[in-house]
């Protein structure tokens, strides 16, 4: 994360700072991306940098937070999402509001799709960490016993993200078929792991 320096800076500069980030990050690979570039584009100095990040991971997790936060702020305040709701309801909730939001913030789906293609091990770390809520919804759901206590929370988590990536790859430019197969793929999921 930024240091101290960082945050004495003025919001413009920070703003300058991350918008080079998301440039950069959204049109290459977090193992190809570039410092130089992201330096070149913020219009600071190289010294500067290392005076505000350690790193290209230090950066990339300030930007991949920031990103976060603004994405939590819409799914989360999305009328149609329901904290109660089953893990299958709010993936399904998630995904509808992350998808509107995508289309208003291209370069952020350009970063995820490019996330997904790193096989970098900072960048697995990051995508493995992003698993973490979704088994703890699971989680919740078994102690609610609407899952069976038996089902593997880790591997529940891994398909639905597979799901929702693979049927993005196949049909993202197609809402709504996109969102029916997603649709279709988490009741075949929870018909298989749902407490009779």
């Amino acid at each position: 994360m930024p240091k101290d320096t960082f945050h004495n800076l003025s919001d413009d500069k920070k703003g300058k700072i991350f918008d080079a980030a998301v440039q950069e990050f959204s049109t290459r690979r977090f193992s190809e991306a570039s410092i130089n570039q992201i330096v070149k584009a913020a219009g600071i100095p190289r010294g500067s940098f290392y005076q505000y990040f350690s790193g290209k991971e230090d950066i990339f997790l300030y930007m991949f937070e920031e990103i976060l936060k603004e994405k939590r702020e819409v799914v989360y305040q999305s009328k149609s999402l329901d904290p109660d709701a089953d893990v299958f309801e709010i993936c399904m909730q998630a995904t509808k509001a992350s998808l509107a939001w995508g289309r208003s913030k291209s370069e952020y789906s350009q970063i995820a799709i490019l996330m997904e293609i790193d096989n970098s091990e900072f960048i697995t770390k990051l995508r493995a960490a992003s698993f973490e809520g979704l088994i703890k919804i699971i989680g919740r759901d078994k102690e609610r016993g609407l899952i069976r206590p038996e089902v593997d929370a880790d591997l529940v988590a891994d398909m639905i993200y597979s799901l929702i990536w693979k049927q993005f790859s196949l049909f993202g430019f197609d809402e709504n078929m996109y969102l029916k197969k997603i649709n279709d793929g988490l009741d075949i999921i929870k018909a298989g792991i749902a407490r009779v």
